[in-house]
C-alpha cells in the first residue's frame, strides 16, 4: 500500500505541473463549453436542452486528449519498466495509476461543471444531476481508456490507435451519462435507472481495466 500511494502522489504531482496534462483537459472542455453557445445560438431554450450532452461531450473528449500520458512518459523514462518489475502486482499499479489520472484530469472536469452550466443556461438541478452523472461515469472513462493507452504505448503512432479503441468502449457510458441529465430536464424516464447503469459500467470497468491494461503492458513490453 505505501508503494500505491507513492505511485499515486507521484503521478498526480506530475499530472499538476506545467504541461503535465491535467491543466490542458480541463481548458479544453472550457473551451469546448464557451464555444458552444455562439454555434447554437441565442436560443436559450434549446441551449439547455443539449446542455447535457455538451458537457459530457466535452468531458469526453478532455478525458481522451489526457490519455495518452497515462503510461507513455513513464514508458519514455523508463520507469515503466521498473513498475513493471517490481514486487507489486502490475494490475495494481494499473489500478493506481487511474485513480491518480482521474484525480488529476477528471475530477476537475466534475468541479468545473457547475461553473459551465451557466453558460449553456442550465439550472441548479440540471447543472446537479450533471454534475453527479459526471462523477460517476468519468471513472469509466478513465478505466476504459487505460486499456487503449496500454495497447498503444509500444506501437508507433499510438494515439490515434487509442483514439480508435477508446471510443466505441466510451460510447455506453456517454449514452447512459446524458440520458440520466435529460432525465432530470425533460423526461420521460426517470433518472435512478440510467445513473444505475452508468454506476454499474463505472464499477466494471474499475475490475476489467486493470487486468486488461496489465496484460496488454506485459505483451507489448517483452
Amino acid at each position: 500500500m505505501t508503494a500505491l500511494s507513492a505511485l499515486i502522489r507521484r503521478d498526480i504531482r506530475i499530472a499538476l505541473r506545467v504541461g503535465g496534462g491535467a491543466l490542458i483537459g480541463v481548458l479544453f472542455f472550457l473551451t469546448v463549453v464557451v464555444l458552444m453557445p455562439f454555434a447554437v445560438g441565442p436560443d436559450l431554450a434549446l441551449l439547455s436542452r443539449l446542455g447535457p450532452a455538451i458537457l459530457w461531450l466535452g468531458a469526453l473528449l478532455a478525458s481522451l486528449l489526457t490519455l495518452d500520458r497515462l503510461f507513455m512518459a513513464d514508458h519514455e523514462d523508463g520507469s515503466l519498466d521498473l513498475i513493471t518489475m517490481s514486487r507489486t502486482p502490475l494490475e495494481l499499479a494499473c489500478a493506481a495509476k487511474a485513480l491518480a489520472h482521474w484525480l488529476a484530469a477528471g475530477l476537475p472536469l466534475v468541479v468545473a461543471t457547475p461553473v459551465l452550466g451557466l453558460l449553456l443556461n442550465l439550472d441548479m438541478v440540471a447543472t446537479g444531476a450533471v454534475a453527479l452523472t459526471l462523477l460517476a461515469g468519468t471513472p469509466a472513462l478513465t478505466f476504459t481508456g487505460m486499456i487503449g493507452a496500454a495497447l498503444a504505448v509500444t506501437l508507433h503512432r499510438g494515439g490515434l490507435l487509442m483514439a480508435v479503441l477508446v471510443l466505441p468502449l466510451s460510447i455506453p457510458v456517454l449514452i447512459f451519462g446524458v440520458a440520466a441529465s435529460q432525465a432530470v430536464i425533460v423526461g420521460p424516464l426517470s433518472f435512478g435507472a440510467p445513473f444505475s447503469i452508468l454506476c454499474a459500467l463505472s464499477l466494471v470497468s474499475l475490475v476489467i481495466g486493470p487486468f486488461a491494461a496489465a496484460a496488454s503492458l506485459k505483451h507489448g513490453l517483452d
